[in-house]
């Protein structure tokens, strides 16, 4: 049930890398932190220094401690101990603060970065994925390195010192000892190594079925009342339920391995400290060696074996981040097609609006034998209001998102200006054209901050002006907090007529001299079209306007209309020359107006 993001191809995914070479692209994250990065390590120095003493003291108070002549002698060790805590207490908490803080630091600085790198992603990119398995990775896997930055790189900086200590001091107790320890080691790192990339792999299954079932989430509940009116509740908690039990049987494999690892690692360090301590009782029982330094060899052996432990599950953990940093890196390598040209041109202020399609042809990506767009070529002059009408599927809604530079042409020139937009800085060309789509979005924000987007500068007295020049102000002012009135997500508590009104609002009031409509009424009531086509007019007036429409009785006052089909514009004129030509125009003309006609006979006949 799971799958990479489409618009990766394997040849585009990065190459599997041990975990700590899979994490290293982070490492400039981190880098930015060195003050974070050194109390972290002078925190970590006196921590691990004041335990690797314990051993020392314990021994002490075993060889000299225990007779009647050193009664104030244990108790000074006993005191010592105490300052040792002391010591290893205050240094664990600043070195728990210093790498914490920096773990959730780096997390906030990769989700910033990654959200920008996505927004910057063409089209493309988004047409071939799935918004839930984006905020997937977004969350679950940067949470995911979170921990290794965070309580795991603590863990393992603190358990590394500890085995690198012992392992030093262990040699200095006892040389012999340590060689027999030593012998052990390569035995027990040997499985670590080996099953990492097993622990890995299934920890990236674990986070892509994670992920798979996200995506389904998030899909569903953004429609959740077309759910519950088709009654498909059973089914898709069926489907999810699937998912989520997919993701668990993916996690419970990869926690099943790290298990396996750790009691692995567990068994041969432990064992190997048994077989030491019998060879080391042996020393005692023939005098070569005090009860003492056997104990104290015995300390350092458990805390190397303990660290050695705990390294192993940390580098399970590793595993696992390196996983979530696979398919983070996997975002972060792709580029956008859509970037700004180096240097790029700037269109003339003012700008005069105008238009121009050449030879224009379009194959979306996903479909390459079907041409959205087939040889189209016109102009549109400054303040000319033209129409685009045709059937459904014949491309007017494709010409509008090569306008907008969503996408570039297969062939061909759009300019603006006489500049072509290729050459222009994508911010900047979009900066010049406003659009009101059919089914306009509406943010889970207030009502003034859905007017302002994208204008965050624009005063409450602008917005108030353009939304009464939509027709919206009337309903905002009743709302219980007028302007302040947050609208829910996607506007879920407005009315489908009140959505369109805020978004010819939000065009009002960002001043472009390119105006896009795609049957920007046909939300709303009779009384309000008038109201709001009579603002729009005024609108359009004072620029160049390309307006979709799906109901001819709005294109009666443009200037030109084209007809488009089968994405090659087939017709050209005003409604009169073009009905008189009885072409495809004239026949969608008759289909509407005469089914308007019976449906209006009906209704009256049905008064009466």
């Amino acid at each position: 049930m799971t799958e990479d993001i489409p618009a990766l191809t394997e040849s585009e995914k990065p190459a599997r890398k041990p975990p700590l070479r899979a994490l290293a692209p982070l490492l400039p994250y981190v880098l930015r932190y060195k003050s974070r990065i050194v109390g972290a390590f002078i925190s970590l120095t006196f921590a691990s220094a004041a335990t690797l003493v314990v051993p020392f003291a314990i021994r002490r108070m075993i060889d000299f401690g225990f007779s009647a002549q050193s009664d104030r002698l244990i108790n000074t060790y006993f005191f010592a101990l105490i300052a040792v805590v002391g010591v290893l207490a205050l240094s664990s908490a600043f070195r728990y603060f210093f790498v914490m803080s920096l773990g959730e630091q780096v997390v906030a600085d990769l989700r910033t970065d990654v959200f920008a790198h996505l927004t910057k992603l063409d089209a493309t990119f988004f047409d071939s994925v799935r918004t839930g398995e984006l905020v997937s990775r977004l969350t679950a896997d940067t949470t995911q390195m979170k921990s290794a930055f965070g309580s795991s790189a603590s863990v393992a900086l603190r358990n590394f010192f500890l085995f690198i200590g012992a392992i030093g001091l262990m040699i200095y107790s006892s040389p012999k000892l340590s060689a027999l320890v030593l012998v052990a080691i390569p035995i027990i790192v040997l499985p670590l190594v080996a099953s990492g990339r097993a622990v890995r792999k299934r920890s990236r299954a674990a986070q892509d079925a994670l992920a798979d079932a996200t995506a389904y989430a998030t899909e569903n509940l953004g429609a959740v009342r077309v759910m519950q009116s088709f009654g498909a509740q059973a089914d898709t908690n069926k489907r999810f339920a699937g998912a989520v039990d997919y993701a668990f049987q993916a996690a419970r494999s990869a926690i099943g391995a790290r298990a396996i690892l750790t009691g692995v690692i567990l068994f041969l360090a432990f064992s190997s400290v048994v077989a030491v301590l019998w060879l080391g009782s042996q020393d005692v029982l023939a005098g070569r060696m005090t009860g003492g330094l056997l104990s104290q060899f015995v300390l350092y052996a458990i805390l190397g074996a303990s660290s050695l432990g705990q390294l192993s599950e940390v580098g399970s953990e590793l595993a696992a981040a390196a996983g979530a940093a696979e398919r983070i890196a996997e975002i972060l390598k792709i580029e956008p097609a859509i970037v700004a040209p180096v240097p790029a041109a700037l269109l003339p202020v003012p700008s005069m609006g105008t238009i121009t399609f050449q030879d224009v042809s379009f194959f979306y990506p996903s479909r390459q034998k079907d041409a959205a767009l087939r040889g189209l070529s016109f102009e549109v002059a400054r303040g000319e209001t033209v129409a685009i009408v045709g059937p459904s599927g014949a491309g007017k809604s494709t010409l509008f998102r090569l306008l907008l530079r969503f996408y570039d042409p297969t062939s061909g020139r759009i300019l603006i200006d006489g500049t072509d937009i290729k050459t222009v800085d994508p911010a900047d060309l979009r900066r010049h054209i406003r659009s009101v789509p059919q089914d306009p979005v509406i943010f889970g924000i207030s009502i003034l901050d859905n007017i302002r987007y994208g204008m965050p500068e624009a005063s409450e007295a602008a917005v108030r002006d353009a939304a009464e020049r939509a027709a919206a102000d009337q309903f905002i002012r009743a709302l219980p907090e007028g302007y302040a009135t947050q609208v829910g997500e996607r506007g879920i508590t407005l009315s489908g007529g009140q959505r369109q009104r805020l978004a010819i609002a939000r065009a009002i009031l960002q001043h472009a001299p390119i105006l896009l409509l795609d049957e920007a009424t046909s939300a709303l009531d009779a009384e309000n079209e008038i109201q709001v086509q009579s603002a729009l007019e005024k609108l359009m007036a004072e620029r160049t306007t390309l307006v979709i429409a799906h109901r001819l009785a709005t294109v009666l006052k443009a200037h030109r209309i084209l007809v488009i089909d089968n994405g090659r514009i087939v017709e050209e004129g005003t409604h009169q020359t073009l009905v008189a030509k009885d072409g495809l125009y004239a026949k969608l003309a008759r289909l509407q107006f005469e089914t308007g006609a019976i449906a209006l006979q009906d209704g009256r006949t049905a008064a009466a």
